[in-house]
């Protein structure tokens, strides 16, 4: 059974603990590889798994035991869930060229939860089909994975220990974006949005700067590729940002997402979020 045919997550973590399923859809257009036909010959899954596989990303606790009962998989990130080229819930009025479903492993005390890595190797997988034009990301944080006791003592965030890669980019990247932070029915989100602000404001970092913000969800951010049952959906409680980000890159945008579940976590929020991140002047 597949994401396809059931609207829980396919994995099951058994004894072990996970931080939650972590959601990447993809939008705008695949202009197919000219070696390649009209339909990418690789399916998004395998691409996927190849990739995660390789980079040390994919997590395997599949292969055996000692003795002892003492696992000697191959520790990673997430485990594998699903993947595809399209998904029958996708919105009619955003053109989904990909998605991507794992199950996140329990996040360590330093680290935060594995967007960056995890957009990187879902845009990765996407290119091996074409030349991908990406005009929104929309993704599900398992921000309950993370708990504010167990975070660091701010203001450290483990992503401003990365952000500097950013700052050798080309300033004519520096692209306008729209934000939409989306906690379902749980109204936690709106109600400490003037302190997420902050905390973001506080930061000392310009890899997303943010220029304003308002309560609610505008018409523009689309309904996700999922069940409303599988996330606390649907978006009815969300916080808009408009800004700049650094570039327009899967790299960058998984930076903010990380960014934006440490803050999330260290203000209460439990339930998953729902991220929709979009370039000014795109079709939503």
């Amino acid at each position: 059974m597949t994401a396809r045919d059931s609207i829980q997550p396919e994995v099951d973590p058994g004894s072990r603990q996970t931080a939650g399923t972590m959601f990447a859809a993809l939008y705008g257009k695949l202009v197919p590889h000219p070696w390649r036909g009209p339909e990418p010959e690789g399916d998004a899954y395998s691409l996927f798994y190849q990739r995660a596989l390789a980079m040390g990303w994919l997590a395997d606790h599949l292969s055996g035991t000692t003795p002892g009962g003492k696992d000697i998989g191959v520790g990673g990130l997430w485990s594998m869930n699903d993947a595809g080229w399209d998904h029958p819930l996708a919105p009619a009025e955003a053109p989904l060229v990909a998605w991507f479903q794992v199950e996140v492993e329990a996040v360590a005390y330093d680290r935060s939860l594995p967007v960056q890595p995890f957009l990187q190797c879902a845009g990765d997988a996407t290119r091996r089909g074409g030349v991908l034009d990406l005009e929104a990301v929309q993704l599900l944080l398992p921000v309950q994975g993370l708990h504010a006791s167990t975070l660091p003592p701010e203001p450290f965030l483990p992503p401003m220990q990365t952000m500097y890669w950013f700052r050798e980019a080309n300033p004519r990247s520096r692209t306008g974006v729209e934000i939409n932070v989306n906690s379902g029915q749980d109204p936690r989100a709106v109600a400490v949005v003037r302190q997420f602000t902050d905390h973001l404001d506080r930061l000392d970092q310009s890899v997303f700067v943010r220029m304003s913000s308002s309560i609610g969800s505008p018409q523009a951010v689309f309904k996700p590729p999922f069940d409303d049952r599988f996330w606390n959906g649907p978006p009815l409680h969300g916080l808009t940002l408009r800004g700049e980000l650094s570039e327009w890159t899967l790299d960058a945008i998984g930076w903010l997402g990380e960014v934006i579940a440490d803050v999330s976590a260290r203000l209460g929020l439990r339930s998953p979020l729902l991220l929709t991140v979009t370039r000014f002047g795109q079709r939503r």
